[in-house]
């Protein structure tokens, strides 16, 4: 029983996170069904399903392999104020595709898919798969870079980085068609994704601002964003003081 509450613990104590992490991989889920199934809509009938299979496995390959030293070098001063820049344009891009409208049906991508006929602009097999493996690089590095910055702040980053990895690897590997469909008809879903990815990349900044004028001018030393709110607020530790 000891064990028990302990582990309730854990997940009260982390629950902020955890939803952020669940809103982060939801959100950016989605994309990955959308551009294998275009990429798989390319090549002749016949190869879909393995351009699909290898497609998804790839991906998973580069988050395990991003995961691995995310943590690590996000420790290293500079690189995570680079990491939430990063985030900033990934968010950036998210807002153009919400705004406009321009992200693919995911109902138009699984008819091309499904279709038995010749696509009128067929490309070979590792034509399709080197284009998702390139789309693969960009959105593994999101999707780690934004759970790891969520992580970064907890007192056990690598446990909420491993649920993050496998929720997202889940959600990608069996769920993704259905995150697609679900963002499209609950578009408010993104919005909050984005707004978390929003705070996990201004955190990021902030906090490694800190951290380059602590090491510069010994100032700044331990603030976080949140903290950074509170105490304006006048609510955080000392605030009254």
């Amino acid at each position: 029983m000891a064990g028990e509450h302990t582990v309730i613990e854990w997940f009260q104590e982390h629950a902020l996170a955890l939803f952020n992490i669940i809103m982060i991989d939801l959100t950016l889920a989605g994309d990955n069904a959308i551009v294998v199934g275009m990429a798989a809509s390319r090549v002749a009938p016949n190869l879909r399903a393995k351009v699909i299979f290898w497609g998804i496995a790839g991906a998973v390959i580069l988050r395990v392999l991003f995961s691995g030293v995310a943590v690590q070098l996000l420790q290293i001063i500079g690189l995570t104020l680079a990491g939430g820049l990063l985030l900033l344009f990934v968010a950036w891009k998210m807002y153009r595709q919400l705004v406009d409208g321009s992200m693919h049906s995911i109902d138009d991508v699984e008819a091309k898919v499904a279709s038995t006929g010749t696509p009128p602009n067929e490309v070979g097999f590792w034509s399709a798969l080197w284009t998702i493996i390139l789309a693969d690089v960009s959105m593994s590095l999101d999707n780690v870079l934004a759970v790891a910055g969520v992580a970064q702040g907890a007192e056990e980053p690598l446990i909420l980085l491993v649920i993050g990895l496998g929720l997202a690897i889940i959600l990608m590997a069996v769920a993704s068609t259905y995150i697609a469909k679900l963002l499209a008809s609950y578009p408010w879903i993104a919005w909050i994704g984005l707004l978390i990815i929003v705070w996990v990349a201004l955190d990021m900044i902030y906090t490694d601002s800190h951290k380059i004028t602590c090491a510069a001018y010994n100032i700044g030393c331990s603030e976080t964003l949140w903290q950074a709110v509170l105490h304006r607020l006048g609510l955080g530790p000392g605030a009254g003081g």
